[in-house]
């Protein structure tokens, strides 16, 4: 319907759409109505024809924002790769889990095994956690089903209670970790991309295997990530990206962070 009235500038009469859609007058009535109302359409009074309405520009705008910013985060993950040479992802929050947009891989042999479109638990997950955190904990427990959370490894965090105590330590650092949470051997630093409502609805991530984790290298990652997150939060209309990340984004400060928070075997590899 919203083609048939586009396709012409003058837009087009309740006879003419019709006709055109081959839909019975007494249903056509209720849907231009319902289009009307929502600003879809809008009826001009003086020659009875149908034009699209602002809402259509609205969502049209809305489109090219999001693909523009999937553009922007490819970009950005390739800069990640090329700086740290391990796999980085984007991801946005849905429900309980965390639905992967975009991801490029490191040159190495060993890698992560995952794939756009692929939607894991957000209480297992680096990028699920970042955007998790940044969501007051009545969110959080209204996302899950029950106080018990899915287990994949034995790190996995076990309860809610356990989950909203991580993700306090996370908003408190700036960044989240998922120590072999979701899958084993896996070790993963993720933070939160915001927009430009302030809000943070998508994280990017880098993932390593537990025996090319260092701390100079994570503590690397660490500053790669920040720095990708304050540009990518940026470009997509943030004006002012949380002050955590530009810390974050000092290799000394990555570096402090890193020995606080890592676990002691990576000292050894």
């Amino acid at each position: 319907m919203l083609e048939a009235v586009g396709a012409s500038a003058e837009g087009a009469t309740f006879v003419r759409l019709s006709g055109e859609l081959g839909i019975p007058k007494s249903s056509l009535h209720g849907l231009l109505e319902v289009l009307r109302s929502r600003e879809y359409l809008e009826l001009d009074s003086k020659s009875r024809t149908y034009k699209l309405g602002v809402r259509v520009w609205e969502t049209g705008f809305a489109f090219q924002s999001q693909h523009d910013a999937l553009k922007v985060a490819q970009q950005v993950l390739q800069f990640i790769v090329t700086e740290v040479n391990e796999t980085a992802q984007y991801a946005k929050l849905v429900g309980s889990e965390n639905v992967y947009l975009a991801k490029v891989d490191s040159t190495h042999a060993l890698r992560l095994q995952s794939d756009v479109g692929a939607r894991l638990s957000a209480h297992a997950t680096g990028v699920g956690k970042a955007i998790l955190s940044r969501l007051p904990d009545e969110d959080v427990r209204s996302r899950f089903q029950s106080e018990k959370l899915e287990i994949f490894t034995p790190n996995t965090l076990p309860t809610i209670s356990a989950l909203l105590r991580d993700l306090e330590t996370t908003r408190q650092r700036g960044f989240s970790i998922d120590n072999e949470e979701y899958t084993a051997g896996v070790f993963c630093i993720a933070v939160p991309v915001f927009d430009r409502t302030g809000g943070a609805s998508t994280a990017i991530s880098v993932s390593v295997p537990v025996t090319r984790a260092t701390p100079s290298g994570l503590a690397r990652i660490l500053a790669t990530l920040a720095t990708a997150s304050v540009r990518l939060s940026m470009s997509i209309g943030c004006n002012e990206p949380q002050h955590q990340l530009k810390l974050l984004s000092d290799p000394v400060n990555a570096a402090l962070k890193i020995s606080d928070y890592v676990p002691d075997k990576f000292a050894k590899n």
